[in-house]
């Protein structure tokens, strides 16, 4: 008798479409790490059997600063609502569905889930695009991520700085590359506006997956906070300390809000 890997479980698991809940005002999806993985692997195989009409599946996350942007900007909350999902990137999010009957069963912190979708790719036959951040992160992390993940495919880079008129151009060159998953790190809020914006330019790609500033973590620019700071939700504490001048105002104003905005705004209804 044959028994199905855990992987194979997942997969099949994920063609059931998980609930979502509203958490800081974003219907967030309650999957774990690698749940979202594999419903990653289930999107994209029905996107190559779909060919060039299939929609990409716009992925974006929510932490404390999406929560208070969302709230702050009408027009930004309404590009963040054109996702086919949004997971918890933040631990504050975890933390506000943990005063609902329904609570997250873990935060999917982008930098992490990267690992997880890799290894969830290279089982699943998946190729990657990375782009986004300067050339040299850009070039640095796609070298770290062949020698982390040498059997991944990787069809694809390009750095996040470009003039509006090469637009399509890039657009083409991600759709001929046949990638799978298109990882874009624009930054908040530009890399959700660019997703909403090209969506139908990206017709056949499977999953479009913003990522922030993950490629800074991955070429080693940028260390992770300590697991400590992470699990108690203070990760901001940790980059604010390390670049005060870019970012200690940015979490001092916008930290209270969303703390307003995850209280007020988190509910256990189903979505």
């Amino acid at each position: 008798m044959s028994h199905m890997t855990d992987f194979e479980r997942l997969s099949a698991s994920a063609q059931i479409l998980p609930e979502r809940v509203l958490v800081g005002g974003l219907p967030t999806v309650r999957a774990s790490r690698k749940e979202l993985a594999a419903m990653m692997v289930a999107d994209c195989q029905l996107a190559r059997d779909a060919g060039g009409s299939w929609l990409p599946k716009l992925v974006f996350s929510s932490n404390g600063q999406g929560v208070a942007l969302a709230g702050m900007d009408d027009a930004f909350r309404d590009v963040m609502l054109e996702a086919s999902w949004i997971h918890a990137d933040g631990q504050s999010v975890v933390f506000a569905s943990k005063m609902t009957a329904a609570p997250l069963p873990e935060r999917i912190a982008t930098t992490d889930f990267f690992h997880d979708a890799a290894r969830a790719a290279i089982e699943g036959g998946l190729s990657f695009y990375i782009f986004g951040g300067s050339e040299n992160q850009n070039r640095n992390a796609v070298e770290r991520i062949r020698v982390l993940y040498p059997e991944l495919k990787i069809v694809g880079r390009r750095n996040g700085y470009f003039d509006p008129a090469e637009n399509n151009e890039i657009c083409q060159d991600i759709r001929e590359s046949g990638a799978d998953v298109l990882w874009v790190g624009l930054g908040k809020p530009r890399q959700e506006e660019w997703c909403v914006r090209n969506r139908d330019q990206l017709r056949g790609i499977g999953w479009v997956k913003t990522c922030g500033g993950l490629y800074a973590f991955l070429s080693g620019e940028a260390p992770r906070a300590p697991d400590w700071m992470q699990s108690l939700g203070l990760e901001w504490l940790f980059r604010a300390m390390r670049d005060p001048k870019r970012l200690l105002w940015r979490y001092l104003t916008t930290n209270p809000y969303s703390i307003y905005r995850l209280i007020r705004y988190t509910n256990a209804k189903s979505i």
